[in-house]
């Protein structure tokens, strides 16, 4: 469904792929002690946010691939901090259910996106 390479198309924005990289790093530093998930989810809310306001001003770019960035972009987040979230007492089950939970919050981006653009532009 989703490219499995975080930012595959970043290059189709100068200014896209560069802020959610800085994005990215400061959301590592930020978890260096670890996350909880309504920390996860509040960056995740703040990525959404920054991508659409972004996107928004690219105008050589359908709407679908503008979503396709922003859950891209959800996906290297949660590729890279929502371990950080997980307690080691539920790491046996959180193998288990990555995929799925990774599957789910793309897919809950993909709708957000389309709910969230009025609000980012108003």
């Amino acid at each position: 469904m989703y490219a499995d390479a975080p930012l595959a198309k970043a290059s189709d924005s100068q200014f896209f792929g560069p802020k959610v990289l800085v994005f990215l790093d400061a959301a590592a530093e930020k978890a260096k002690d670890g996350l909880t998930w309504s920390e996860f989810g509040e960056l995740m809310l703040a990525l959404v946010r920054l991508s659409i306001t972004t996107l928004d001003a690219v105008n050589q770019m359908t709407g679908a691939e503008k979503k396709e960035m922003v859950v891209e972009a959800v996906a290297a987040l949660f590729d890279r901090l929502a371990d950080k979230a997980i307690p080691p007492v539920v790491w046996p089950v959180w193998l288990l259910a990555k995929p799925s939970i990774r599957a789910l919050i793309l897919s809950l981006t993909a709708g957000a996106v389309e709910v969230l653009l009025p609000m980012v532009r108003s």
